[in-house]
């Protein structure tokens, strides 16, 4: 580990003095670099695949695989970040004093930034991919159930940089899955700038606790869809499925359905009729009048599932809803089904929460969807960012001033 991270530090040197066309040639050499690798990465993933098998939930192991149109989707997400604009150097703010000494605020990169994550291989690629447009060194700490995917991905990438004369060690992968290369991480002062945790609560908890550098909170998705009673019904219940259904192991599923009691009893069994078959319900006193499902148990409102498992609960009115969301939630994504203007106002007001949607899908919550290409991952704190982390969120500022010979 002392190694790699002595050689991250010395390259972040290096990354810091390419040119905006430097990044994008080796970026697009990476995204070709995956595809013309796609053989060995879907092997690679197939050990991690029948590793699995049996470990983890059936559902996760969604999470896991990768298909030759995954991998062109990773491609795709590295292409659009070449694309977007550079995010260092800017001119962020300029100050002139009444003595000529001209003081501006610039964007700098962060350095070296660790990523700590579990069994999602293309973090792998969009991690690497973002880091070096801010300019910054990358060091990937995947978990075990993904590693021989991420070694391969990661190979790939080192062979895209090789081809345009860029350093390896722009994007390194830790070859211990153990905690102590995880605590390692968490305490490289002097060699990591910044950590960012992605994965379960588990994970992120433990980074936040023990991390002694810099560390970025991607929190977990406890994330309500709120069906208020004026709702278009049809809406709220494409919404819902949508939400619960379209990929529940990912952090920007719904969870938690909050339903006002004036409606519930005609709702409800829409409800059941178009996800019953598919999902489980976990349902409060109320619902359990209405509809067939699991009584809610003591910690069902604040449990990410990750699984086809929803939490429903019937509400007076918006302001107990923004009430349970304000207990409950991870301060992810929560979304609000309504006509009312009273309402819409009250929620996004209410809601403390690092996307508010009204009358759409929580699944939005992402990095491509919002505009940033791929994301380092969704910051459910409020410093330094808050959201879909994409490229102005891994840089840093530095204040360059230019004097005349200004002395105080």
């Amino acid at each position: 580990m002392k190694t790699m991270l002595q050689a991250a530090k010395a390259a972040k040197f290096a990354l810091t003095a390419l040119t905006t066309d430097q990044k994008n040639a080796a970026l697009e050499a990476m995204a070709q670099a995956l595809l013309d690798n796609q053989e060995a990465i879907l092997a690679a993933n197939a050990i991690d695949l029948q590793n699995a098998q049996g470990k983890v939930a059936q559902v996760m192991l969604d999470r896991l695989l990768l298909t030759p149109d995954r991998i062109a989707g990773m491609a795709k997400g590295i292409r659009e970040v070449a694309a977007l604009p550079d995010p260092v150097g800017h001119l962020l703010e300029r100050h002139t004093r009444a003595d000529g000494l001209q003081i501006d605020k610039i964007s700098v990169p962060m350095g070296v930034i660790a990523i700590i994550y579990e069994s999602r291989p293309n973090v792998t690629s969009d991690a690497a991919a973002l880091a070096l447009k801010a300019g910054s060194v990358c060091i990937l700490r995947g978990g075990k159930e993904a590693f021989a995917s991420a070694n391969a991905i990661v190979s790939a990438l080192k062979s895209g940089l090789r081809a345009v004369g860029i350093t390896e060690d722009a994007v390194n992968l830790v070859q211990d899955t153990s905690r102590a290369s995880a605590t390692a991480l968490m305490t490289a002062n002097g060699y990591v700038d910044l950590l960012i945790p992605r994965g379960g609560a588990g994970l992120i908890n433990a980074c936040v606790q023990n991390a002694t550098v810099p560390c970025i909170a991607t929190g977990t998705g406890i994330c309500h869809v709120y069906v208020e009673a004026t709702a278009d019904q049809e809406m709220a219940l494409n919404i819902i499925e949508n939400a619960k259904t379209s990929r529940p192991s990912v952090c920007n599923a719904e969870e938690v359905l909050l339903v006002d009691k004036a409606i519930a009893a005609e709702f409800l069994p829409k409800l059941a009729s178009r996800i019953g078959g598919k999902v489980e319900f976990r349902l409060d006193g109320t619902a359990a009048t209405i509809i067939s499902g699991t009584a809610a148990g003591e910690k069902d409102f604040d449990t990410e599932f990750l699984d086809y498992i929803l939490a429903v609960k019937c509400v007076e009115n918006y302001a107990e809803a923004v009430a349970h969301i304000a207990q409950h939630s991870t301060g992810h994504s929560e979304a609000i089904v309504t006509n009312s203007e009273a309402a819409k106002a009250a929620f996004i007001a209410g809601v403390d929460s690092s996307a508010v949607y009204i009358n759409a899908s929580t699944r939005f919550t992402d990095g491509g969807e919002f505009g940033l290409g791929c994301e380092m991952g969704i910051s459910t704190q409020k410093l330094h960012a808050r959201g879909p982390m994409g490229l102005e969120e891994l840089t840093t500022l530095k204040y360059v001033s230019r004097g005349t010979g200004q002395v105080r």
